[in-house]
Parts: structure tokens; C-alpha cells; sequence
């Protein structure tokens, strides 16, 4: 099977059975989108959910969390992973926001990434998710799932990134980001993948290497 064989198949999968795939993070606004991503690194989306009401409630706009104080915002997140850069990563972000963006959240890759604990997985998330722009986000699970198929060898999230950017059409990026992460999420776990209940295993590449 060529690599153009794999893409095809493992897109035309997700583009006939899950026609509807979109991120699990609740929020109401870019800012909020934003928001919710940051607290989302190396922490899950259920847990993110269960706190952002009211952290959102507290500071609804980036002129209140830029206004905040380390110690209340730190309150707010105390249950989710490394609080308290994430807490000063927050505050760090809204003031940056109005300073240099009048307060918008930027459409820009680059320009997001120039904001304190924007990573490009964060902003990546952002574009693509409020503006559907042509960019792939890479989490743990993306890059997890995309070398188990044989989308991609890459050895960081970078060079999957471009993998996957490279052979997945422009149109199809925005919902082909979250195909990848919630089949990570729920069927290629990275403990104990769940291949027996996996629809994927004829075109993966880890599978066939098992020997399967």
C-alpha cells in the first residue's frame, strides 16, 4: 500500500462515517476558545469543562483577566494540570492581548504564538476552530495516531504536522484534525489500543507490524 493509499482510505473512512467531528472544549467566544485550549495542554477536555464556567464568569473578557490576580485565577484552576504557569500564562496572555491586538484574538498563526503560553498546537486550535483556516493541530493523540496508521514518521510535532498538511486537502484540515484526535482519544489509546474495535486496522500501518 502507498502512502497516498493510506491517506485516501483513512480519510475516506472518517469522510463517510463521521461527518460531524468538532472539538469537545465549551466555549462562546475565540477568547474563550483561546482560554479553554491553554488549560487543555497535558490536561483533558472533561476537566477543562468542569472548570471554565467560572473562570469565564470571573473574568469574561480578556480586560478582566488582564486586570486579575495571580492568586484568584490560580483559584479558579487549581484542579487543572500545572496551575500556576498556567495561571500566570493567562494573565500574561490577556494584557499581551490588549497591548498589542486591542483586545482581539488574532487570526494569525505567528501572531498568536507571540502571546505567553501560546504554543503552536494552542494556535493552531484557534484558527482552525473559529476560522477553519488550512492548519492541523498536533497533540499527543494526533501525533500518536498519524505514525500507528502510517500517515506519518515524523519524530515531532512539527514534522507530523507537515505530514499531514502535505497529503490531507486543504479543505478537509479543520475537521481531519479532530477525526485524528478523538480517534485517538477513544479508540487508539495510548495504553492498550482498542484494536478489535478498531474500523482503521486495515490501512494501519502499527497493526500490520504487529503481525496481525
Amino acid at each position: 500500500m502507498t502512502l497516498r493509499q493510506r491517506y485516501e482510505a483513512v480519510i475516506g473512512y472518517f469522510r463517510e462515517n463521521v461527518p460531524v467531528a468538532e472539538t469537545e472544549l465549551h466555549f462562546d467566544s475565540p477568547y474563550q476558545l483561546l482560554v479553554a485550549t491553554m488549560l487543555s495542554a497535558q490536561c483533558t477536555d472533561k476537566r477543562v469543562n468542569m472548570t471554565t464556567p467560572a473562570l469565564f464568569s470571573a473574568y469574561p473578557t480578556p480586560q478582566a483577566l488582564a486586570e486579575a490576580s495571580f492568586d484568584d485565577v490560580l483559584d479558579l484552576i487549581r484542579s487543572i494540570s500545572y496551575p500556576n504557569s498556567k495561571a500566570r500564562h493567562l494573565i500574561g496572555m490577556a494584557q499581551k492581548l490588549l497591548a498589542d491586538f486591542g483586545g482581539e484574538v488574532p487570526a494569525d498563526v505567528d501572531e498568536l504564538m507571540t502571546l505567553p503560553g501560546v504554543g503552536r498546537k494552542t494556535a493552531n486550535v484557534v484558527v482552525s476552530v473559529t476560522w477553519k483556516q488550512p492548519v492541523i493541530a498536533v497533540d499527543t493523540h494526533v501525533f500518536r495516531v498519524s505514525r500507528r496508521l502510517g500517515l506519518s514518521h515524523g519524530t515531532t510535532p512539527r514534522a507530523v504536522e507537515l505530514d499531514l498538511e502535505r497529503h490531507i486537502p486543504e479543505a478537509l484540515r479543520p475537521i481531519a484534525h479532530h477525526w485524528l484526535i478523538l480517534h485517538g482519544r477513544y479508540v487508539c489509546t495510548a495504553q492498550k489500543p482498542h484494536c478489535s474495535d478498531c474500523p482503521l486496522t486495515a490501512w494501519c500501518k502499527e497493526y500490520e507490524r504487529a503481525g496481525h
